[in-house]
């Protein structure tokens, strides 16, 4: 109930009975305004910024010119209505329902000696509160809808960033693979064209997971099957001749984060790159990478049919690819096995479709 003295509207063509209402509910904090039909009482509501806000409305039923029911539907259709208490002396149940499911706060029936004024001034109280209640509820509903839409703005602002970054970082690792092929082509030594060649491959891989963020929707996860083609078909452009003319995939639609994305992109890089050079020396082979899931595991296996351990190991070799696969596969918390029954060369890595932390996070939280 307000802190100030709360105005009530009687609306009832029984003057008599209106000044014992006046009376009583005066005695019990309230401040009463007389209507003597429908008419007045709703031109006295649309008064309230002249003449003073109407807190509550007691409305009688059967009055000259409009009879309580259409002066209720009235009072409805008033922007920001007060709460209406509806009071007749009919006996007639059927009145009272037609009130409430037309908007009244609450209904009483009315005697010509005002022994129903107590029950009023309650009925009046609890108008007030409900209707207090009603509005500190949409209150509060404004304010979350408010803060929905400003966090709805700020996720949307920050997306617009993060794919703005990414997109400008996709173009700087682009800019560089490029540089990086230009200077391979125009290298005169074997070494150094292989080196600046690797280097590219390694950008490349950083570079794909960049491009598929800043075109993609989801800026949390890459699909590695999409990410993978596109890295391979990267890997034949940049291949000299048809070396890389059998090269394969086989993975399934699996999301990851883009951090652990790139660390599988590199190892795909580094393998594959590692089987051009060394599975077939007398030309070009077949090279397969293949992704699959094993419950909550994921399994990566590159595989050529080349001449497997009986290459002689390359004095030029700095085994950078090894360290890198190394690095990436500690990244991944996976497990790097060569599989001794395949008769060429089977790299393969196991490790978990979420990092460790995370999994086991979920675990604690699931037990």
């Amino acid at each position: 109930m307000n802190q100030r003295t709360p105005t009530l509207l009687y609306i009832d063509d029984d003057d008599a009975l209106a000044r014992l209402v006046d009376r009583g509910l005066t005695r019990r904090g309230f401040r009463v305004v007389h209507a003597a039909s429908g008419e007045a009482g709703l031109e006295r509501i649309r008064r309230a910024d002249t003449e003073g806000g109407i807190d509550v409305v007691a409305l009688d039923q059967y009055m000259p010119g409009l009879d309580g029911l259409e002066t209720l539907e009235q009072i409805m259709a008033i922007p920001e209505a007060p709460p209406v208490v509806f009071v007749t002396a009919s006996q007639d149940s059927s009145i009272a329902v037609t009130a409430l499911k037309a908007g009244a706060a609450d209904y009483l029936v009315k005697d010509v000696q005002g022994d129903f004024i107590p029950l009023l001034h309650v009925a009046a109280e609890g108008a007030l509160r409900q209707a207090e209640l009603q509005r500190a509820r949409e209150e509060a509903e404004a304010e979350i809808h408010a803060s929905r839409d400003r966090y709805a703005a700020l996720a949307a602002e920050r997306e617009l960033l993060l794919r703005e970054v990414n997109h400008r970082v996709g173009n700087s690792l682009q800019i560089i693979a490029s540089l990086l092929h230009l200077q391979a082509s125009s290298a005169a030594q074997d070494e150094v064209k292989a080196a600046l060649t690797n280097a590219m491959g390694r950008v490349a891989a950083v570079a794909q997971v960049h491009r598929r963020l800043y075109t993609s929707q989801d800026l949390k996860s890459v699909v590695l099957n999409q990410y993978l083609d596109s890295l391979l078909e990267d890997l034949r452009r940049s291949a000299e001749g048809n070396r890389m003319s059998r090269l394969t995939l086989k993975a399934e639609p699996i999301e990851i984060d883009p951090d652990r994305a790139v660390a599988v992109g590199i190892i795909v890089n580094e393998l594959v790159m590692n089987a051009v050079k060394y599975a077939y020396p007398d030309g070009a082979g077949p090279i397969h990478v293949e992704l699959i899931s094993r419950g909550d595991d994921l399994q990566l296996s590159i595989t050529d049919d080349g001449v497997g351990d009986n290459v002689k190991a390359d004095p030029r070799s700095t085994g950078m690819g090894q360290r890198i696969v190394a690095a990436m596969a500690t990244k991944l918390d996976a497990a790097v096995e060569r599989d001794p029954a395949h008769s060429g060369t089977r790299v393969v890595l196991k490790f978990g479709r979420l990092p460790a932390s995370v999994a086991k996070a979920s675990t604690a939280a699931a037990s």
